[in-house]
């Protein structure tokens, strides 16, 4: 595959330094700003809505299987957000578990029953990441206590037999075994990045891993058999600008749309690979 600078489409623009972006099933983008905003775009890329508003830093967002509501971190607020979906209307989800407060909640990940992992990263240059799990009423626990070097972006295999993780200051990504029962299990590392700061990541119907990194403007792609090619270097700067977190969708599933947190807007790139769909995609 030969993916060039020329292939990144800036797919919505004037948003407010975007860390997240996910993709609706009837086409619509979400993503996040710096100040608190929820944007609503068209599949188009040519309408914008704000939606909603925290007042605090948003991170990762994710939508529920059933479709009912979207869960988003909050950096600034400590907390995971819960948005009704028919309502817009937000609610205190979480704001940790076990007496553990959040810090930075970065990343929601949820899985086909409704289950929800939301990445930790502790503190920045810290090793004190964790990952915590809750069940669809806010009730959490700490699944993995790691510590993990800033547990930044989740993802599921297609089977959900294993949770990955992207560790920002390994750097490169984890991943840990789920047991039958819910539990964690072994833990080990999935690869190595070096010379990067991963953030987001996504898998496609393949299973190959799709990493998005901060800096440099990288995006990566990690097969089964965990070989790392280079994707994209958009030495530019200007389709990918500090890109993070990654998502699957377009008419066909196989265009990628990524959040840029050093810019303005959410790239899209037409991979013809169809990506792996997500617990709200079933």
């Amino acid at each position: 595959m030969n993916i060039t600078i020329d292939d990144i489409e800036i797919f919505a623009d004037g948003l407010d330094h975007p860390e997240c972006v996910a993709v609706h099933p009837d086409g619509s983008v979400w993503a996040g700003g710096e100040a608190g905003q929820i944007y609503k775009v068209s599949p188009d890329g040519l309408e914008i809505k704000e939606i909603a508003n925290t007042h605090g830093f948003i991170l990762g967002i994710a939508f529920s299987p059933d479709l009912s509501w979207l869960a988003i971190c909050d950096m600034k607020n400590h907390c995971v957000w819960k948005l009704a979906l028919a309502t817009n209307e937000l609610t205190k989800f979480a704001t940790g578990a076990e007496d553990v407060s959040f810090n930075i909640p970065n990343y929601p990940c949820f899985s086909k029953n409704g289950k929800l992992w939301v990445s930790e990263s502790g503190a920045f240059r810290q090793t004190t990441g964790k990952i915590f799990c809750f069940d669809q009423h806010g009730h959490g626990k700490i699944w993995h206590a790691g510590p993990f070097n800033f547990s930044n972006g989740l993802a599921l295999s297609l089977n959900e037999d294993w949770l990955y993780v992207a560790c920002t200051w390994l750097p490169g990504v984890e991943r840990i075994a789920i047991h039958p029962d819910g539990t964690a299990g072994k833990r080990e590392v999935y690869c190595s990045l070096p010379r990067s700061c991963p953030d987001g990541l996504a898998f496609d119907a393949d299973q190959n891993l799709y990493v998005g990194c901060y800096a440099p403007n990288y995006i990566y792609k990690i097969s089964p058999k965990q070989e790392v090619h280079l994707l994209i270097d958009d030495w530019e700067a200007h389709g990918l600008c500090n890109p993070t977190n990654l998502a699957f969708g377009g008419k066909n599933f196989n265009e990628l749309y990524t959040a840029n947190l050093g810019a303005w807007h959410v790239s899209k790139i037409l991979l013809n690979i169809i990506g792996q769909k997500l617990a709200c995609h079933q």
